[in-house]
């Protein structure tokens, strides 16, 4: 009897906890607010923290912070303690912010508790009509050498249009404009940057904006990761080999520039010669070393090799490939080898008819019918 009264009390203190920690609640941050700073894009976020957030001295309040544009999709989620925040939107779009406390801890029984959300948006006035904002903006960072953007005019673009590029990135100062423009018949049409180490791994925020007489021009708003738009050159040095066991050896190098070695994937293809058949290539790895043995498929009379790399998922969420370093091997067949040995059978065998018909020539001319002393000659 008193073994069944301690259970259930133990029981109603179990769910007395339960239910204490289920009813706490906390309230959401205050005063979102989002400013521009002139940074091309990064816009700084701030809030203040909940009302009475003292009281919860034994938890940890944290803060559930999500972005986009309108339009995406999907939110760009951090969580955080501080209470400000530096992020980047195209300025083209009205940028969302969201924000909800998170509290957990001794308080909540080590149960997460979720405050609501508050909400805040921003968009700059914007000028100029959409048809005039430039087309096409593309970027690739070779070599994690440089970055090379290049973009087409709007098709509302008046004569005589000059385009700026401008870029930002955290550690700059302020705004900084591109020295280095590509040009056609006058018209900037992309850009060159230089020494960007300092901005990978980062946010790097981009407005490419035009200036023309008496027209409003619509800006182009980007912000971009420098290791997500890397391009390496080709692999160096590639050698193809047979072993004895007719394996293929292939072997290459890391391409130059300043890509790191260790942030390298290749992909491996071979093509292989089948007669009158059309050649295809065939993917026969995708690695990280810089060797690889390939058992042959067939008895082929050539086999080419090509390698390309990129950066792989440990160092970029994506990239680009470079281009192709080819190498062909070319291996005798088995009908070759035979063919090879039958004439050079073939070849003894008709040397050594020559010489004895010469030897016969030779006896019928001499006059006593014994051999010439001359060995050569007759």
């Amino acid at each position: 009897m008193a073994l069944r009264q301690f259970y259930a009390l133990a029981v109603i203190l179990v769910w007395g906890c339960v239910a204490s920690s289920s009813h706490l609640t906390v309230a959401p941050p205050q005063d979102l607010q989002i400013t521009d700073p002139g940074l091309l894009g990064s816009l700084d976020i701030e809030w203040k923290p909940p009302p009475n957030v003292q009281t919860f001295n034994e938890c940890t309040v944290r803060y559930k912070f999500e972005y986009r544009n309108t339009g995406d999709r999907d939110w760009k989620v951090i969580f955080t303690k501080k209470l400000k925040l530096r992020v980047g939107f195209d300025l083209s779009r009205t940028a969302e912010v969201k924000v909800q406390t998170l509290l957990e801890g001794w308080c909540t029984d080590d149960v997460e508790v979720q405050s609501d959300w508050i909400y805040a948006t921003f968009q700059v006035p914007l000028q100029g009509k959409l048809e005039s904002e430039v087309q096409n903006f593309h970027c690739i960072y070779h070599d994690w050498e440089y970055l090379k953007c290049t973009w087409q005019p709007g098709l509302l673009t008046p004569h005589g249009v000059r385009y700026g590029l401008y870029y930002w990135y955290e550690g700059l100062g302020h705004a900084a404009q591109c020295d280095d423009y590509i040009q056609d018949r006058g018209i900037n049409i992309g850009c060159m940057l230089q020494n960007l180490s300092q901005a990978e791994y980062k946010d790097l925020s981009i407005c490419v904006n035009g200036s023309a007489a008496a027209t409003l021009l619509r800006p182009l708003y980007v912000t971009l990761r420098l290791h997500n738009l890397a391009k390496p050159s080709p692999p160096k040095q590639l050698t193809v080999s047979m072993s004895a066991s007719e394996e293929l050896h292939v072997a290459w190098s890391p391409p130059g520039g300043k890509t790191p070695p260790q942030c390298l994937e290749y992909e491996i293809q071979l093509a292989e010669d089948q007669g009158e058949a059309k050649v295809a290539w065939t993917s026969v790895s995708t690695q990280m070393e810089t060797a690889l043995i390939i058992p042959r498929a067939n008895q082929s009379h050539i086999s080419c090799v090509r390698v390309r790399g990129r950066t792989n998922i440990f160092c970029a969420d994506q990239g680009f490939w470079s281009g192709w370093t080819q190498e062909c091997f070319s291996v005798s067949r088995k009908e070759d080898k035979q063919l090879f040995i039958l004439a050079a059978v073939i070849l003894s065998l008709s040397s050594s008819l020559i010489i004895f018909i010469l030897i016969g020539q030779c006896k019928k001319r001499s006059p006593s019918g014994k051999p010439l002393n001359a060995s050569v000659g007759c």
